[in-house]
């Protein structure tokens, strides 16, 4: 089994990392962590230290948990959203894991749904997780 997960360093992407693992673990299958950044002049380079620290915390953490693994930091001026759907397509993913975060109705009509587009856009079954607060 082959699980995506979309990584982002708040409560809801550790809860979608900690739930991929726990599919990975219980399936005996390959973990592909997804990291998204739109590139350009978005982000600037302590946010992509910043991430780039986090995600060797993830490797790290991930060779403890014994889990096959690999990882991926997309910039290529794509959505989260577009970033995860394209990995479920070109890996042929079984899974696709992702955190959800609550949001309002108003604010999902100004700014879109990355969770709805994934959602409606992705070719295999989605685990959608929230965080415990």
């Amino acid at each position: 089994m082959k699980i995506v997960v979309g990584f982002i360093k708040t409560p809801e992407g550790e809860a979608a990392l900690k739930a991929a693992i726990g599919e990975a673990k219980s399936s005996g299958g390959e973990l592909v962590v997804v990291h998204s950044m739109m590139g350009g002049d978005r982000e600037g380079v302590d946010e992509v230290l910043a991430y780039r620290q986090e995600l060797e915390e993830v490797e790290e953490r991930l060779g403890k948990e014994g889990v096959n693994f690999r990882i991926h930091e997309y910039v290529r001026g794509l959505s989260p959203s577009q970033d995860l759907i394209k990995a479920v397509d070109d890996e042929e993913a079984d899974l696709l894991v992702i955190g959800l975060r609550k949001r309002s109705a108003v604010g999902k009509l100004l700014m879109g749904s990355n969770a709805q587009e994934i959602l409606l856009g992705a070719r295999c079954p989605v685990l959608a997780v929230k965080a415990s607060y």
